[in-house]
This record gives C-alpha cells, sequence and structure tokens, in this order.
C-alpha cells in the first residue's frame, strides 16, 4: 500500500511529530511497506480460530489485598536531611524565568 506524504504528515501530526521533507519520504515508504504485510495477514482465513491473547501460560502472581498499619511520620522522615512540616524538603523543581 502506496503512501502519500501528506498522509505521513497527517499520521505524524497526531503523533506529534515533526518531520523533514527527507523523513516523509523515508517513512511513507517504510509505513507503506507495513501496511502491505497487514494486508496479507488479513488474506489468511482464521475462521474457526479462537483470538489469542496469552501464549505463555502465564498468569498475574498478585498478593491479597490486606490492610496493614503504615509508617509513623517519624520513621518516614527519619533518614532525611531536610524536612519541613512534617515532609521531605527538597530543591526546587520548578523555575520561574521571569
Amino acid at each position: 500500500m502506496k503512501l502519500t506524504k501528506d498522509q505521513v504528515k497527517h499520521i505524524a501530526k497526531l503523533a506529534n511529530l515533526t518531520l523533514s521533507d527527507t523523513e516523509l519520504e523515508k517513512f511513507a515508504g517504510q509505513l507503506g511497506e507495513t501496511l502491505t504485510y497487514v494486508e496479507q495477514l488479513d488474506a489468511v482465513d482464521t475462521k474457526g480460530i479462537e483470538p489469542t491473547s496469552q501464549v505463555t501460560g502465564l498468569l498475574n502472581i498478585t498478593r491479597p489485598d490486606e490492610i496493614a498499619t503504615s509508617l509513623t511520620e517519624e520513621q518516614v522522615l527519619q533518614n532525611t536531611k531536610s524536612k519541613e512540616k512534617g515532609f521531605f524538603k527538597v530543591l526546587s523543581v520548578f523555575v520561574d524565568n521571569d
């Protein structure tokens, strides 16, 4: 399936990507090849075959959700160098550039 540069430009816009003209040409070819392959897969007769979502047989292993006591504020803050009013004190991550 051949994609136009405009189609690739639209896809790039949806993905919030800025592409050069060279990249548009390159990706038009690559995406076209991918879609051609998907079209081949679409032609395979899959009637009577159940959908597969998990092929390894692994199961999620989770522990039961149990209520437990939490650490006290003092325990949480005992190893920090800087604390203020019951919180960790850190350098500002937002800088005002005005």
